[in-house]
């Protein structure tokens, strides 16, 4: 966590946010049968939220809470996806055991009122 006395109160607020959903996230995958590898999975590329896997299938999932579903689905830049692309390259490289897997990259959308919404191939590796 930030720490208090130098992080403005809107980063703190926006870094419990994110903990939050992230949180919300991972209790729904696991509920849809997903086991989480990693969480907050932090590399000089960037940062992954989630890690899980399903069967053979390694899924990198970026969490996003927003006012609406909408906006958070609208909150996944190309930037933001390259370098989470890069940041998967690490956490392979780190876990050599799952590189046969299947790779996805998903997004799990959070908003108040609404249940979380799992966008499956939410993004590729190609772009």
């Amino acid at each position: 966590m930030p720490k208090t006395d130098s992080a403005s109160p809107q980063r703190v607020a926006a870094f419990r946010t994110g903990l939050s959903a992230e949180t919300r996230a991972a209790a729904y995958l696991i509920a849809k049968g997903y086991r989480i590898l990693a969480k907050r999975f932090r590399t000089p590329y960037g940062e992954i939220d989630l890690v899980a896997r399903r069967r053979n299938l390694i899924a990198f999932i970026e969490v996003k809470a927003r006012a609406s579903l909408d906006d958070a689905a609208y909150a996944v830049t190309l930037r933001q996806q390259r370098r989470i692309i890069d940041a998967a390259q690490a956490w392979l490289m780190a876990h050599p055991e799952h590189a046969e897997f299947d790779l996805r990259f998903d997004a799990v959308l959070i908003a108040p009122r609404s249940l979380p919404r799992h966008l499956l191939a939410a993004f590729d590796a190609s772009r």
